[in-house]
């Protein structure tokens, strides 16, 4: 799951001025008009435009749109053929987050910005012909999205009742993104994908950064383990600094761990995981972090899906056989190994489950939902409503965000409610949506079929069937015990807090109760709970999460050989790598 975000600085902020035309002064109430001029694009666009308005100037609008309480005010619409100079309109009518109406606002003096989230028109194999926004690069950010046209920030007065129009032209675009620089270590590697292209009709593409283990260019008969590091869209290598810290560094204060020069704790454990890395009693093997965006979320969440194709099986079989081949793996499950954090984790069990003779361990940390049955806060197969809890006289929303202590920063129906504003059909980019769009069947308009309204958080049954078949790893362990069960013994080592942002720990509880059930075989395996530890624990009791967090690497690796120790075919290559 992406954390709660928090504003970035930008340059001081311009003024706009306001007309109305004519005829557009029988509407009533304040409306935004948005174009975007020639020069940016010659053709008609489709997309999402967006409007925010916002209260604090030191932050473009853009990056103030979050789940938390300093989030400021966001309006959205789908366009088809917005020819260049034609204007989209908000008014009061269009549903807004968090406040959901124009008419709504205080009157007064607001920051306002224009956003379109460009899509692009796919014809997939299935047949259906769907318009969604790739990734440009970015992993799935639409504010930061390459070739996303909008508008500098501009003061306005805005009063709701008067009858005005606020006009917005889009002249700015977000530039490309420079390819990440390589060095004796880090190595980045992009594939066109068959499968994935296939399934898309145009061409899709997998890549990977790859970090080769210290001696091996002078060792070049070793081949070496592969450890795949499950996690968000990396930009780069994450983690990893090969040159000192920045002594000049301002400091950055990290509202998230409540620790102030949180960016300089940062660049000391990267370069600590360097110096460890190539330290002599490192073990040396392959690790890798996937990029694997998709027109839905940052990461495909690594496996097959009806609606976002069949990443499980491209990354398994396309992806990192071509990887083990350029960098020498040794390329044989009980040499494979992976490991993550929130959609990281899920990735992690997700892939040992659902191709249980390729990998030999998962090391997983505070999963996104592994059992349905606590959808975080949601039993999607008996409640009947997602935002809210059954009661015949009382109307209590469901929390969906916590802190360490309890206290709710975001509902569940606001969360929702926030991606319907960035996206309808479920294109916006965000958490809720990307499960949506993973665990759903496609529905008759070529979309992800919904599990709940969006608008009122009602559940739709039969898709929460399908989730449960397909998707739902406890029920599939629990289904599928006497054939998976003797292939994951001793390959499952779960951990997370117990006070976990997400409420993510619940579903580990009812996972934990079947695995310590088990027999013929036992599972064999591990599940640890951090106490009052926030998201995202991950098995580190002698640190807090904002340190543990940044030494995955030198956490798990170590008990990976200790795996492959225990659990390897007669005559493995144990000595090419260990130098």
């Amino acid at each position: 799951m992406r954390p709660l975000a928090r504003p970035a600085l930008v340059a001081a902020l311009a003024t706009v001025a306001i007309s109305a035309h004519p005829a557009e002064r029988q509407m009533q109430g304040v409306r935004f008009a948005l174009s975007f001029p020639p020069e940016r694009s010659a053709l008609p666009l489709d997309g999402r435009m967006l409007l925010m308005l916002s209260v604090d100037s030191t932050a473009e609008p853009r990056f103030q749109i979050n789940d938390g309480y300093n989030t400021q005010l966001i309006f959205g619409i789908d366009v088809e053929g917005l020819a260049p100079g034609a204007e989209a309109i908000i008014d009061a009518s269009i549903f807004g987050y968090p406040v959901k109406s124009l008419a709504a606002l205080p009157p007064g003096r607001y920051w306002v910005q224009g956003l379109l989230n460009r899509y692009e028109t796919f014809h997939r194999a299935d047949g259906h012909v769907v318009k969604l926004p790739p990734d440009k690069g970015e992993g799935q950010q639409w504010n930061r999205k390459p070739g996303n046209l909008y508008s500098r920030p501009r003061a306005v007065y805005v009063d709701p009742k008067r009858d005005e129009t606020i006009r917005i032209v889009l002249d700015q675009e977000i530039p490309p993104i420079p390819d990440p620089p390589e060095t004796k270590y880090v190595k980045h590697e992009r594939i066109q994908s068959k499968l994935l292209s296939d399934f898309w009709g145009r061409p899709m593409y997998l890549g990977a950064h790859v970090l080769l283990p210290e001696g091996f260019d002078t060792h070049p008969q070793a081949r070496y383990p592969l450890v795949v590091f499950h996690g968000h869209f990396p930009y780069t290598m994450g983690g990893w600094r090969e040159t000192p810290p920045d002594p000049n560094l301002p400091c950055e204060y990290s509202e998230r761990f409540r620790l102030d020069c949180y960016n300089r704790i940062q660049q000391e454990y990267a370069y600590q995981f360097y110096k460890d890395w190539t330290g002599p009693n490192f073990p040396r093997v392959l690790l890798i972090e996937i990029q694997h965006p998709t027109p839905y979320y940052d990461d495909s969440y690594a496996v097959n899906s009806a609606n976002n194709g069949p990443y499980g099986d491209a990354i398994m079989y396309e992806l990192i056989p071509y990887i083990e081949r350029k960098y020498r793996g040794i390329g044989q499950g009980y040499a494979r190994f992976t490991f993550g954090g929130s959609t990281g984790g899920w990735e992690a069990m997700a892939v040992q489950v659902f191709y249980p003779d390729e990998f030999n361990g998962a090391w997983i940390a505070c999963p996104d939902p592994i059992d349905f049955r606590a959808f975080t806060v949601v039993n999607i197969y008996q409640d009947t409503n997602a935002y809210y809890y059954p009661s015949r006289w009382k109307r209590t929303p469901r929390p969906g965000y916590r802190d360490w202590l309890g206290q709710i920063r975001a509902t569940l129906e606001e969360m929702n409610h926030r991606e319907l504003v960035l996206g309808s059909r479920g294109r916006s980019g965000e958490q809720w949506d990307i499960w949506q769009a993973v665990y759903s069947p496609v529905g008759p308009d070529g979309y992800p079929k919904p599990i709940w309204d969006k608008l009122t958080g009602k559940i739709d049954r039969s898709v929460a069937e399908y989730w449960r078949e397909n998707y739902d790893l406890s029920y599939i362990l629990r289904r599928d015990w006497k054939t998976l069960g003797p292939k994951l013994k001793g390959k499952l080592h779960i951990y997370v807090g117990d006070m976990d942002n997400y409420y993510l720990n619940n579903a580990v509880y009812l996972v934990e109760e079947f695995l310590e059930s088990t027999s013929d075989p036992y599972y064999d395996g591990e599940i640890d709970y951090g106490d009052r530890a926030e998201h995202c624990w991950n098995g580190d009791h002698t640190r807090p999460n904002a340190y543990s967090r940044l030494r995955y690497p030198q956490m798990f690796i170590p008990r990976i050989m200790d795996q492959i120790r225990k659990n390897h075919p007669p005559n493995p290559d144990t000595l090419s790598w260990r130098y």
